[in-house]
């Protein structure tokens, strides 16, 4: 069966809505408390499991797309912690308790595995027909990264949100909760899907990976909600890592970075954010 076989497709996305419904009626009853302990057993589960999946590809399909997988699912998964900080801005913003903050995460999930595959076959195909789209995604990252590299705080606002102030007087507050995670999600993928493009120009690769990615944020919001201040570096890492996928895309006519320099190169910059993080830790303000 190949990765372009429309039954392999079929037969992933039944895997995992059948994932999704075991973490939601029996890992993570609503009835459950999601501990801090529990969040980061629930995220080494999913991470596990990519794992796993990954190692599946590489005796599957072999190194190289083993690699590209490992690539794209760091890269997402990288974007998503960043992604994290805002859904906790949002949900503070409207007040939402946890236990209705696991069932937003949850619908969002799977509505996020739709959009995510239309944008993937949708860039996809831009690229087999408009090469010079490739380009396009390079600068697009390029830009975005420099503007992570030198954010210093993060602001939402979603009173701004124009969706929001549409429907704001006729669904209900979980209704517009979800609407509001959506367009930012929708928002994200604009940097994120071209980032795993300028990895793999498998479409099943892009679109496993970034579904496996998807699949432990539920966990890892949780995880970590209680101590998301230690990561005040991260934005520096994923400015560094969008600047140079951009400029990847930007050269590849004229230079070939191999899967392995990436995968290096994107690891390395995040084991070094962390551990700036941890060391630098802002001091408190004096009153």
């Amino acid at each position: 069966m190949t990765t372009s076989s429309p039954m392999l497709w079929i037969i992933f996305n039944l895997g995992i809505i059948a994932l999704l419904c075991f973490d939601a009626l029996v890992l993570n009853p609503k009835d459950r408390v999601m501990t801090l302990r529990r969040a980061l057993g629930m995220t080494a589960f999913w991470l596990l499991l990519a794992l796993l999946f990954n190692l599946s590809v590489y005796f599957w399909l072999g190194n190289q797309h083993a690699l590209e997988f490992l690539a794209a699912y760091v890269v997402e998964q990288s974007l998503s912690i960043d992604n994290l900080f805002v859904f906790l801005l949002i949900f503070s913003y409207f007040k939402i308790p946890p236990v209705q903050q696991r069932k937003v995460l949850l619908w969002g999930i799977i509505s996020a595995q739709i959009m995510r595959a239309v944008f993937i076959l949708g860039g996809m195909a831009l690229l087999n027909h408009f090469h010079w789209m490739m380009y396009i995604f390079g600068v697009v990252l390029f830009m975005t990264g420099i503007k992570l590299f030198f954010k210093k705080s993060e602001e939402i606002h979603p009173e701004n949100n124009p969706i929001l102030k549409m429907l704001k007087s006729r669904l209900s507050l979980f209704f517009l909760v979800l609407i509001v995670i959506e367009t930012t999600d929708l928002i994200f993928a604009v940097d994120s899907i071209p980032a795993v493009l300028a990895i793999t120009k498998n479409p099943f690769i892009a679109y496993s990976s970034n579904i496996f990615a998807i699949l432990g944020l539920r966990a890892m919001y949780f995880a970590l909600a209680s101590f998301m201040k230690v990561f005040h570096h991260l934005h520096y890492a994923l400015g560094i890592i969008l600047i140079f996928i951009g400029f990847k895309m930007l050269t590849e006519g004229v230079l070939h970075v191999p899967v392995v320099v990436t995968l290096a190169f994107i690891l390395l910059t995040l084991m070094v954010t962390v551990i700036t993080s941890v060391l630098c830790q802002p001091k408190p303000a004096q009153k």
